[in-house]
Order: structure tokens, then sequence, then C-alpha cells
């Protein structure tokens, strides 16, 4: 499997740390040395929907292929604009395409899990042109009172269109259930409900978050990397979740490894969850820093706990 396509979309309103330090009792010298963070995009007059039909749209022209080329597309989102239908039936009638669509929730992992949908259904021979798309607002379920969480998010929406050929892509991917990071949900309004409804925002124990990022990235990385018969040193960029600068620290600093090799852009973007990593690879592509056969190992981590990695090589 390989990648031929990246698109990305990200809302018009920018937000400063200065910007939160108007509403927050933080500034921006208190986010930026804990997060890496200067300013991240958040939904304002424009919908999350929008945002990944634009994302869609935008990866299928750099694919250099049509609509109609398209046979599959899967869409990862922990929240959109509607409960039902999946935010990708939205996606295929904008389209206009009538391949089947499947919406995941894998947390901040998502993209990584869906690239091992997707491989599959190739090797299936189910599908040759699949899309993906990471589309997140993670602006809606942070409690904006909390310095500690809302500061770290932004939203965007990532995409890419992978095909068969190439070389032979390894993954990982690992689930265990922890309370780290956790959002609850709304029950509605059932008269017979009589359980407690939970706190509707995201919450966050950040040491056990940090400690289980950076073990569960650096293992799972180990593992592709060795079911390819490469070694660290081997590859050319390591393209991790972009979910806090000091996290991303950590893990270089524990393989010894140049700065050079961990692109991000977490500065400019914040935490995206699932649409982090697209939205690295497009901002890489479109900047012509990829090029042919370089290898890419990537890494993501989120609630559940969920965590997974792949090793590819670039090369449209």
């Amino acid at each position: 499997m390989k990648i031929i396509g990246t698109g990305s979309a990200l809302p018009h309103l920018v937000v400063t740390n200065d910007d939160l330090s108007k509403f927050l009792d933080t500034n921006d010298e208190w986010i930026r040395t804990r997060t890496g963070i200067q300013s991240r995009n958040i939904l304002s007059t424009d919908t999350i929907t929008e945002l990944a039909i634009k994302a869609c749209q935008d990866c299928i022209k750099n694919a250099g292929i049509s609509v109609s080329d398209v046979d599959y597309i899967l869409c990862h989102t922990i929240i959109y604009d509607a409960i039902i239908p999946g935010l990708s039936t939205f996606i295929q009638d904008e389209l206009g395409t009538d391949c089947p669509t499947l919406d995941l929730n894998a947390a901040c992992t998502g993209f990584i899990y869906a690239l091992d949908i997707a491989d599959s259904l190739i090797k299936a021979k189910k599908a040759k042109n699949i899309l993906i798309v990471c589309a997140e607002e993670t602006s809606r379920f942070v409690d904006w009172t909390k310095r500690e969480t809302c500061v770290l998010f932004g939203d965007g929406a990532g995409a890419v269109v992978v095909t068969e050929g190439g070389e032979d892509c390894k993954f990982r991917l690992k689930t265990q259930h922890t309370d780290a990071l956790i959002c609850g949900a709304n029950y509605g309004n059932s008269p017979f409900n009589k359980v407690e409804n939970s706190e509707p925002y995201l919450y966050m124990k950040g040491r056990d978050v940090f400690k289980l990022a950076v073990l569960n990235s650096i293992r799972d990385m180990e593992h592709v990397l060795k079911l390819a018969g490469k070694e660290f040193t081997d590859v050319t960029y390591f393209l991790l979740h972009q979910a806090n600068m000091r996290i991303l620290d950590a893990i270089r600093s524990q393989l010894a490894l140049s700065e050079e090799k961990f692109p991000h852009n977490i500065e400019h973007t914040g935490n995206t969850s699932s649409a982090s990593i697209p939205l690295l690879l497009d901002e890489m592509n479109k900047t012509e820093q990829l090029k042919e056969g370089d290898v890419l190992v990537l890494s993501a981590f989120g609630a559940g706990f969920t965590s997974g990695a792949c090793y590819l090589k670039w090369g449209k």
C-alpha cells in the first residue's frame, strides 16, 4: 500500500495563547513551556463536516484521480455535527460517489487504525483506491474553563488517498483500558434511565497519559521496525501524534535521535486528535519535504488507552 495524495482543511479562526489568557488564568509562556503550542484553529462559523469535505476534495485533487476512482471511504471522528448518520455519508453525498463508507472511533490513534483497515481491504482485493479522512472537533468536548485541557486542543481535518503498490506496510495496534483519558456522554432524557450522568467533558490525568504515551509509542515503533527488518537509524522521519511537545521530546530523547527526524506542527495546530498525523503529512507533502523512498514511521496514542504504529515508504 502507498499514499498517493494528501489534503487538509483548518477552521478560519486562529486562537492564540494571548487570546486564551483573556478568559483563562494563563498566559503565553505558561502554555508554550508546558505544551509547545502557540496557536490553534477553532471552529466558529464553519462546521467539521465542511472541513472534512474540503480536506477530501483537496486530497483527491492532489492524488491526481477523479471521485469516481474512489472505491471506499474510511472516516475517523470522535464527535461531529450529528450522531447518525455517520460523517462519511455526508462526505460521500457531497463528493458524488456511491462507494461504501465506514466511520471509526479509535481516539487519537484513529488514523493508524484506518490505514491498517485500508491495507487489509487492498490486500483482500476489495478496493484499490481508498480515501481516509480524519476530522476532529476537539473544541466541542473540552471544558473551556479549565486551562489544563482546553489550551491543548485544536480542530481540523486531514485526508490521504491510499492505493495498491509500494513496499509492504507494517502495523502494530494495541488497546488497554485506563481512566487516564476519558470523556463522558450526554445520556439523553429517558425517564427510565437511573444511571448518574458522567461529566461530558474531557478528563485527563496528565502524568499517566505522558507515561503511557512515551512507553507505548517506543514499543510500537520498535515492533514495526523489527517486522520490517529495520533499525531506528534507518528511518527518515518519525511522524508522531501531535499531542504535546514534551511527549514528543521525551520519545526522541529516549531514542537518542536528532530533532530533524521528528517533524512537528503542534506549535500552530495544537492537538487535533486523529487528524494530527494526516495534517502533518499534508504539510510536509505540499512543502516538498517528503522525497521518494523516504522511510516513515507513524506513531499515535490516545484515549482507551489506544496506541499504534505504522512503517511505510513514501512514494507516489
